[in-house]
């Protein structure tokens, strides 16, 4: 559907000038307009072009047809695109079907149900382990039956009476109405197991603290938190400092698209576009690929990274009216999607690790407190995320978080933040976590600790449910394990400005803007109240 029309829309040869590098996770491949870098005949890269299709002896008129084999590479992933495009708009069956790890929950059914108590989510592990053994021996009769109707089949190939022949069809039409009953039987015991399946949590990390947010383990803390008494003058909060400088424009906002949206103007606007772009290269520079999300995906790729509400918890997911279409919530969930139905070759694919600009849409139902003051709660904002892909090995996905949090708090000690790392207890872990990492700012005028980032490892736990399976290479046969997904938030834009507001706030109403943006925000060493740009 849309993902053919981005692609029908892509530049014609005639268009691009064509840059090709070795192909490595690194680096990267650029079609350029040519409207950018002058005539095509004129670029360099057409030069180099042209000049070995004329060494190769190649007609003139043919030379302008000499794209590199990376170009012709892009073409042909072009048309795989088309192709899978239009069988999956053929396909009848589901999207995804995802596979659940029914061994591993039948051989630790109290551990596994223990560890979703822990984590307040309502499922039976126990009835989910009684229906699995019944769909095995309801596939075993199935099976059973089947070679009774081969036998049956194969028999009736030879040279028969009249009267036996009748008795074998007979017998074939008995075989086929029981192996009919057998297989709705079989079906029914699937969809009944999995519909209970999915609400079975990840399990936890065995360092993950037990019990509701107040039991975060404190990993460690960066800088100190600022005070008015240190400061030497009373510190406002976000809208405060914003409203002389003219950041927030929530009348607006309201009147266009209701409670909770705004609109950034001035300082907020660059700061908002200086931190996005600060972030997405910060990301490249630690080996992340750079990637644009779409905005709106397919239901079932949002139930597949286990985006579930707790019993009782209200759904933060936006769902688009008369269609399978939601916003997303997070660019986590474009990114594993991704992945989706693809069988990836570990000694040449993984790990992969992929940041992503994106918008972030949360119906924000059920939240409350002072925290809907302001911009720190909206249903509409920007973020940076990241997004890893390793082999289904612990050793290797709790490096990767590793990775991903050490990004994190690099970003943030860059922008001269105060923030702390919380291990998460079991109550606060969505259902695909095995560990989280929560990052909390300190907020001077909100005087409290807020939330700014994350970064979860997922295990195979969506993975199984998005159907990502891999291999060491492209020639082995069978034994295809699943992958790991991690993910964490690089940059969410709203709570970074308040956090940067409060924090390099001064006396005379200006804030001083962060070094390491000063580049992307035009040079501008602070915003000022007298400036209206």
């Amino acid at each position: 559907g849309a993902a053919s029309k981005i692609c029908h829309a892509a530049p014609r040869a005639s268009d691009c000038a064509i840059a090709m590098r070795p192909a490595t996770r690194t680096n990267l491949a650029v079609a350029v307009p040519a409207t950018l870098v002058g005539s095509p005949g004129g670029h360099p890269l057409r030069k180099e072009a042209s000049a070995s299709a004329s060494a190769k002896g190649y007609p003139q008129r043919h030379r302008c047809l000499a794209w590199t084999a990376g170009a012709l590479a892009a073409a042909r992933c072009e048309r795989r695109a088309r192709r899978v495009t239009r069988a999956a708009e053929k396909a009848t069956g589901p999207l995804v079907t995802p596979s659940f790890d029914f061994g591993y929950w039948s051989e630790h059914v109290d551990e596994v149900q223990r560890d979703a108590d822990n984590r307040k989510f309502d499922c039976d592990v126990k009835a989910v382990v009684s229906l699995y053994q019944e769909y095995k021996e309801a596939m075993q009769a199935v099976q059973e039956i089947q070679k009774r109707r081969n036998a049956v089949a194969k028999s009736m190939k030879g040279k028969l009476e009249q009267e036996e022949r009748q008795k074998l069809i007979e017998e074939g039409k008995q075989i086929k109405e029981e192996l009919g009953e057998m297989e709705a039987k079989a079906d029914a015991i699937s969809e009944k197991m999995n519909s209970m399946a999915v609400q079975i949590p990840n399990i936890s990390h065995p360092d993950v603290p037990v019990g509701p947010e107040e039991n975060a383990k404190i990993v460690r803390i960066n800088g100190k938190e600022r005070t008015s008494e240190d400061a030497g003058f009373t510190l406002k909060d976000h809208l405060e400092i914003g409203a002389p400088l003219g950041l927030f424009d929530f009348e607006s906002g309201g009147k266009v698209s209701g409670q909770k949206f705004l609109y950034f103007r001035n300082g907020a606007a660059l700061l908002e576009l200086a931190l996005v772009q600060w972030a997405m290269h910060e990301a490249v520079k630690r080996g992340f690929t750079p990637i644009m999300t779409p905005d709106l995906i397919r239901a079932p790729v949002v139930a597949g990274c286990g985006f579930q509400p707790r019993t009782g918890e209200a759904t933060q997911i936006y769902e688009v009216a008369d269609s399978d279409l939601c916003l997303a919530g997070t660019a986590e969930i474009p990114l594993a999607g991704i992945f989706m139905n693809e069988t990836l070759i570990a000694r040449d694919q993984l790990p992969q690790k992929l940041v992503a600009f994106g918008h972030a849409f949360r119906t924000e139902a059920g939240s409350s407190g002072s925290e809907n003051r302001g911009i720190y709660r909206l249903h509409q904002f920007s973020k940076v995320e990241l997004f890893a892909v390793t082999k289904g090995d612990l050793e290797e996905s709790n490096a990767m978080l590793e990775e991903i949090r050490q990004l994190e708090e690099d970003i943030f000690s860059q922008l001269g933040l105060c923030f702390r790392v919380l291990d998460m207890p079991s109550e606060e872990l969505g259902a695909p976590a095995y560990r989280k990492y929560d990052i909390e700012a300190w907020m001077p005028g909100m005087q409290k600790w807020g939330e700014i980032s994350s970064c979860s490892s997922c295990t195979d736990y969506q993975a199984r449910r998005l159907n990502v399976r891999y291999k060491e290479t492209f020639s082995q046969k069978g034994g295809l394990e699943s992958p790991h997904t991690l993910n964490g938030t690089c940059c969410a834009v709203p709570r970074m400005i308040i956090a940067i507001l409060e924090t390099h706030q001064n006396e005379d109403g200006s804030v001083t803007i962060p070094e390491v943006l000063r580049p992307y925000m035009m040079g501008m060493e602070a915003l000022r109240p007298d400036e209206k740009k």
